[in-house]
């Protein structure tokens, strides 16, 4: 068994912060409570059903993340959905650095999570980590 070292414990750390983060958000939807419901019907999103499905395609995504075989794809399905609340704060005008690219900020601190956790993905940036 190899040793983890600081990279790999820095990765984890980012990847359960997004993860908890995530898992909240999840829950808030499946949940349906006010507050969702309120900031999804200003955003375009209206309705419970509506809440509950992106709460279910999230937890799938989020699921697919955690379970290490397939994080990076479910990386790449969570960039895809939060590219889609990135438009969708930018179409509605909403302030750039604390709504716009909210999921960008997710989105660094998930994929360098699994940059920092897994030595194959280095190998594919170009430059060293």
């Amino acid at each position: 068994m190899s040793q983890r070292g600081t990279m790999w414990w820095t990765g984890v750390t980012f990847s359960a912060i997004v993860v908890l983060f995530l898992i909240l958000d999840v829950a808030g939807k499946l949940a349906a409570i006010a507050p969702v419901l309120e900031a999804s019907e200003k955003i375009g999103f209206p309705g419970v059903t509506m809440a509950r499905t992106l709460g279910v395609i999230l937890l799938g995504c989020t699921l697919l993340y955690i379970y290490p075989r397939t994080s990076v794809f479910g990386a790449i399905l969570l960039t895809a959905y939060l590219g889609g609340a990135v438009a969708t704060h930018l179409r509605l005008g909403n302030p750039l650095f604390s709504h716009v690219l909210f999921g960008v900020y997710v989105g660094i601190f998930m994929w360098g999570g699994l940059v920092l956790r897994y030595p194959a993905l280095r190998a594919w940036l170009p430059f060293q980590v």
